[in-house]
């Protein structure tokens, strides 16, 4: 279950001599980001490795971790590799597929015997080929992670936008799309255009209502969800080094809301007495003996306006807690003016839910801090007046506040504990009442919060907050409640409020657990065989995509014009879909149904340019392909913001769509479409947008002379007569423009391990 000390120390060995020559590369200081991604070049140092921004740059991460949903396409993708193990140490955590609705030991028993095929596929699959395997219950792959894996100056790619997570404790840890994990599990290096770094300095030192979690809120309320793009965030200062190591990794996990490639903390005393907590005191150990290389050089520090790209500074002595939303990360309310935003703009202020927990708030020190406020309320005679949820982060979370009173407190409150998983923080939530799609609020300490995503209801106003302030919200059964200032009315009639939460970075008594859920694969899995039924409505071994014909595209039909905001959860919706994520073709029935057409503002409603009548988004694009026609979907800002989930590019490459063109990319997205083969195009004039046309026929010239730089031209041909021709750029790379001509990365990977 511990991850191998040897790759550490083989890792820890070569940083003095990579970061020396880095150093001298630059002729500068470092900051950390650049030591750990300089120490991580699949070839060393190379001159074009440092300029930010400026070109992609191949690395080897030391480890892969995916969790159940995109495992499953991930892995149905490296059996087509021709390996017989993974190359790096890889896991898979069984978090997704649990759907929140009585409890956590009734959700559970039906998670297994609902899920049974899929866990049975990801085990064997797993034991096959070297990965190591979470079972369902185990938890949510971020904690086990930091449990289990993450370790200080290391590199780690997974399949969930979530993965900095373990930038808490000082990892380069980067979301991606299960492409990307292929390649590195088959040896190959990892690709990532070299980013730009945004410092993040912290002075002072929290108390009282405020968490790390209003750090990131504060954050995001400055960058915004696409502030990120494209950099890394790097927090330092006294303030970061009076953080635990849990709290780090919040901010650090929801790093992933401004968009950031990954943010990090460097290693200290807080990061050391994590490791020594959770068993691994040979980690600790091992980063003291080169603790100099796992931070800034001191001169970054002292001057950061040079070194970094952009600096913000945050007073944690002065920051109060924040509420974000509703519908989006960062729209940020401090608490002291949130009562009067919800006045103010109508929002529902009868609070119906609160709910703890989910990868980004659910470590010991999280429910320490929640259950104080909890034991608050019995001792009070206050009644809880909203539902309240807690979703521990691990088994041995659970197990340990178990053991130590906590769940006892939150269950005389009125609380529910559900399954160590995801929930209701990526729509695996059967809510009861949802389908009724009435106005309403909820507030939880999860990450996101976009339109429908909890629950399904696009009149969910969800917001997010720490832990502390969902309890005391939830408690107070409504928005405008300020526990800073504010009192409540006990049993007795009595004027009451609430103190300062109070808890504990790490339990007294240390960690406990009976049986952490974690199955060792087989030392030789040859023998052993990857059940997949071939009649399955749910798994769906995979045909290769086929190559690109070597001349233009011409005669695409416009399939959507979205309008807005659209998310990977627009492009392929989680919840009830969950379910198909190792079938391409039934999941490909969900694509682009949450996007809403410019053209009559309506989801999943589009004009069929054959018959003329407005159809379901799927459908439309089936008739295309069955027709041997190809489609273009134009899209806004921030195209594919959100989940790292591949399935938003692999849907639409199944089903015939073959160019994207929009304002602008989220970058994992991006990279997505790139590896299966897409068109991933931007707008050189935004405003160009304007001109697209409902019932246009698209031609994309130049592909035939396709290279890195070179805009290509679009010829929007409209059904008056008329056309327009207009650029396009794109940030394809020489490899990345063999990927397209072969069809997709795969291909390319099977003719080079073939």
């Amino acid at each position: 279950m511990a991850f191998d000390i040897e790759m550490i120390k083989a890792v820890y060995a070569r940083f003095p001599e990579r970061i020396a020559a880095a150093r001298k590369a630059v002729g500068r200081p470092l900051t950390l980001t650049e030591k750990i991604l300089y120490a991580h070049l699949s070839e060393g140092p190379a001159s074009q490795a440092y300029s930010r921004g400026a070109s992609y740059v191949d690395f080897q991460p030391d480890r892969v971790a995916m969790q159940d949903a995109t495992a499953q396409m991930a892995l149905l993708q490296f059996m087509q590799a021709g390996r017989d193990q993974v190359a790096v140490p890889s896991t898979v955590h069984c978090d997704h597929l649990i759907q929140a609705e009585v409890g956590a030991v009734k959700d559970l028993t039906k998670a297994k015997d609902k899920n049974k095929e899929v866990y049975d596929f990801l085990a064997s699959v797993s034991n096959k080929y070297g990965i190591g395997f979470w079972k369902p219950g185990a938890g949510i792959i971020h904690q086990v992670v930091l449990e289990n894996y993450a370790f200080p100056g290391g590199m780690m790619i997974g399949t969930d936008s979530h993965t900095p997570n373990a930038g808490g404790l000082g990892m380069i840890a980067i979301g991606v799309g299960g492409a990307d994990a292929c390649d590195v599990m088959a040896g190959l290096a990892w690709e990532l255009k070299f980013p730009k770094l945004i410092g993040v300095k912290l002075t002072g030192k929290m108390s009282g209502w405020t968490s790390a979690k209003d750090v990131i809120l504060k954050v995001a309320g400055i960058l915004t969800v696409k502030g990120g793009t494209g950099a890394i965030v790097e927090y330092f200062g006294d303030g970061a080094r009076s953080l635990s190591a849990t709290g780090k990794g919040t901010i650090c996990n929801m790093g992933a809301e401004i968009g950031a490639t990954t943010s990090i903390f460097g290693y200290d005393q807080k990061s050391a007495a994590y490791f020594q907590g959770t068993g691994r005191a040979d980690v600790a150990s091992l980063a003291d003996s080169i603790a100099e290389h796992l931070t800034g050089d001191e001169e970054v520090y002292a001057n950061p306006g040079m070194y970094f790209d952009q600096v913000i500074e945050i007073n944690l002595s002065e920051l109060e807690p924040h509420v974000n939303g509703p519908f989006t990360p960062d729209l940020a309310w401090p608490i002291s003016k949130f009562a009067a935003a919800v006045r103010e703009n109508g929002w529902p202020a009868k609070l119906d839910v609160g709910l703890i927990g989910s990868c980004t708030n659910s470590s010991y020190e999280d429910i320490s801090r929640a259950a104080s406020l909890a034991q608050q309320a019995v001792d009070k005679k206050l009644v809880a007046r909203s539902e309240y949820t807690i979703t521990p982060g691990s088994e041995q979370v659970r197990f340990t506040v178990e053991r130590d009173g906590f769940l006892d407190t939150f269950g005389k409150m009125g609380g529910v504990v559900l399954a160590n998983a995801c929930g209701p923080c990526i729509g695996q939530w059967a809510r009861h009442g949802a389908e009724k799609q009435e106005k309403n609020s909820i507030i939880t300490s999860f990450n996101r919060n976009f339109a429908k995503r909890a629950d399904g209801n696009p009149n969910t106003h969800a917001f997010v907050a720490s832990p502390e302030i969902v309890t005391a919200l939830a408690i107070a059964g409504n928005l405008t409640f300020n526990p800073l200032t504010d009192t409540l009315t006990n049993a007795d009639g009595n004027a009451v409020m609430l103190d300062e939460p109070t808890g504990m970075e790490l339990p007294p008594r240390g960690f406990a657990v009976e049986d952490a859920g974690y199955q060792a694969p087989a030392e030789d899995g040859s023998k052993v065989s990857v059940l997949v039924d071939p009649n399955s409505d749910r798994l769906q071994l995979l045909d290769s995509f086929k190559p690109w014909e070597g001349t233009d595209l011409k005669g695409l039909k416009l399939l959507i014009k979205a309008k807005g905001k659209c998310t990977t959860d627009h492009i392929s919706m989680a919840g009830p879909w969950l379910k198909y994520r190792g079938h391409l073709d039934n999941i490909s029935n969900n694509m682009l149904i949450g996007a809403v057409n410019y053209f009559n503002d309506s989801t999943n409603s589009v004009k069929n340019q054959l018959t003329g009548e407005y159809a379901e988004v799927p459908a439309t694009q089936r008739n295309y392909k069955e027709n041997g026609i190809g489609s273009i979907v134009v899209g806004d800002e921030n195209y594919g913001e959100g989940s790292s989930r591949e399935h938003a590019a692999m849907e639409p490459r199944f089903l015939g769509v073959r160019a994207i063109l929009v304002k602008s990319f989220a970058r994992i997205h991006e990279t997505n479409l790139k590896k299966q083969g897409m068109l991933a195009l931007t707008f050189a004039n935004p405003t160009d947008y304007e001109l697209i046309r409902e019932d246009d026929s698209i031609d994309i010239v130049g592909l035939t002379s396709f290279l890195p730089g070179k805009p290509l031209e679009v010829v929007l041909n409209h059904n008056d007569g008329t056309a327009h021709t207009i650029t396009v750029n794109h940030t394809y790379n020489e490899g990345q423009i063999m990927w397209f001509k072969a069809g997709s990365a795969l291909n390319l990977i099977k003719a080079a391990i073939s």
